[in-house]
């Protein structure tokens, strides 16, 4: 484990007993447990964890996707601590300085017409409010995403949402359609896609990809087969799917149907809650990856490194359709959160987190393409910067390895040191998306960990 110089405080909190305790008798039951034996964590620091009794762990997965410059960074603990002794909470309707700023800011991150900003407190409720401004806007009342997609848990968005594990068995709003999962590694016509590592024996099309003709097809099939009038609202995309498995797209896919939903009347909403913010390593903006220019943008998690932050942004244009009622957030704009997201945006343009996101990414990558030589049941290793996973399977097959091996390998990886989480449809993929200022150090380390601890659980 490569050293670093911080100590954490002493633990002086309730037991790990009393803990689990607590848990079961107030918690409920939807929210599970990580692990067997879960972990009780009391301190970060940059890309390290701590838990009760003082045992570091490298943390891969930056509290899902959210902690993107650092556990407790210095400079920004230092912007919120002067904020609080300024004021914590004022309504937006009132002026306060920090709210414009960092706005400000935020939109010079984008294309130059995406400058209007609704700032919201979760990705969940970016997205509820994209889809009413697609509707406002465009008068139509579909709206399209892709199989396996996240964008969040509410009522409506639970029809907006494909992940089957996200979704209760209850009557969801009528207008939500779900497009063909253009997957190079699972999808009907497989494809080539936009990483350092592709699926074994893939095409290598040197611009878009063949099989995204055949996805686009299924796309212009459900507009013009299922969809009222063929009129949409709205097409919602993760730049690379999140809790899905981290899936890519063949090349081409997104520029192509964000071409098709205009052609109908739509608006093309990029979902950048996971992908935003350099961690893909080549751009600001997953979306720029493909290509495209989004009508609307969604962002969250790593917006606030784990402060309560969204946003929403658009154009003027679109954000007029908007002007007829009235819209509030109690707690969008708040002084704190607009000081932590500023400082972020700072942290990542000083530190060159975007940077570092590509070099230490690829490398990443390309271990783990080593470890995939080496251990049949690595079925797929994709992404991009550090937004990274593997597939775990049956060796010789694509059949998802058993829930029950896959976590007994997780549940090695944590007790020698590194925090992993599951994901896609069978929890058989592992998410790597760690704070942005891992090194290649740390990289080496996680990766003899995971190599150990598959090597272990397959030969029992």
């Amino acid at each position: 484990m490569p050293s670093t110089g911080f100590t954490p405080k002493e633990y002086k909190g309730p037991t790990y007993e009393q803990l689990e305790h607590l848990k079961s008798k107030h918690m409920p039951p939807a929210i599970p447990n990580s692990y067997k034996k879960p972990v009780l964590l009391h301190q970060g620091h940059m890309q390290w964890l701590f838990d009760h009794e003082g045992k570091r762990y490298l943390d891969l997965f930056g509290g899902v996707v959210t902690v993107s410059v650092g556990n407790s960074h210095p400079k920004l603990n230092a912007a919120l601590k002067e904020q609080i002794d300024l004021i914590w909470h004022t309504t937006n309707l009132y002026r306060h300085p920090r709210i414009y700023e960092y706005i400000e800011k935020l939109s010079s991150k984008l294309p130059d017409d995406l400058n209007v900003v609704y700032l919201v407190n979760s990705g969940t409720e970016a997205n509820d409010l994209a889809t009413i401004l697609a509707k406002a806007y465009t008068g139509n009342l579909d709206v399209i995403s892709l199989q396996t997609s996240y964008h969040g848990y509410n009522s409506s968005l639970m029809g907006l949402s494909a992940t089957q594990s996200y979704r209760m068995n209850l009557p969801v709003p009528p207008g939500f359609y779900h497009a063909a999962h253009p997957d190079p590694y699972r999808g009907s016509w497989g494809g080539c896609r936009d990483s350092i590592s592709q699926v074994a024996g893939a095409c290598s099309c040197p611009g878009e990809c063949v099989s995204t003709e055949k996805y686009i097809h299924q796309l212009d099939e459900l507009l013009g087969n299922s969809v009222p009038a063929g009129r949409v609202a709205a097409f919602f995309a993760e730049s690379i799917q999140g809790a899905g498995g981290v899936v890519q797209f063949p090349k081409g896919y997104l520029k192509r149907a964000q071409e098709l939903i205009r052609k109908n009347g739509g608006l093309y909403v990029a979902d950048e809650v996971q992908t935003g913010f350099g961690r893909t390593g080549d751009h600001y903006w997953g979306f720029e990856t493909h290509g495209v220019r989004p009508d609307i943008v969604t962002m969250a998690k790593g917006i606030g490194n784990g402060f309560p932050l969204a946003a929403v942004v658009t154009t003027k244009e679109i954000a007029a359709a908007h002007s007829g009622k009235s819209y509030f957030n109690t707690f969008g704009g708040n002084a704190l959160a607009a000081t932590v997201g500023k400082a972020v945006l700072d942290v990542i343009d000083e530190e060159e987190l975007q940077k570092n996101s590509k070099t230490v990414g690829e490398y990443f990558i390309r271990q783990l393409m080593e470890l995939q030589k080496q251990h049949p049941v690595i079925g797929d290793v994709r992404g991009q910067g550090l937004m990274i996973g593997v597939e775990l399977v049956e060796p010789g097959t694509k059949k998802p390895l058993p829930v029950s091996l896959v976590k007994d390998i997780h549940e090695e990886i944590k007790d020698n040191g590194v925090l992993v989480v599951l994901g896609g449809r069978w929890s058989n993929v592992f998410r790597m998306k760690p704070p942005m200022c891992i090194t290649k150090a740390d990289v080496d380390f996680g990766i003899s960990v995971i190599d150990d601890a598959i090597k272990k659980v397959t030969k029992k």
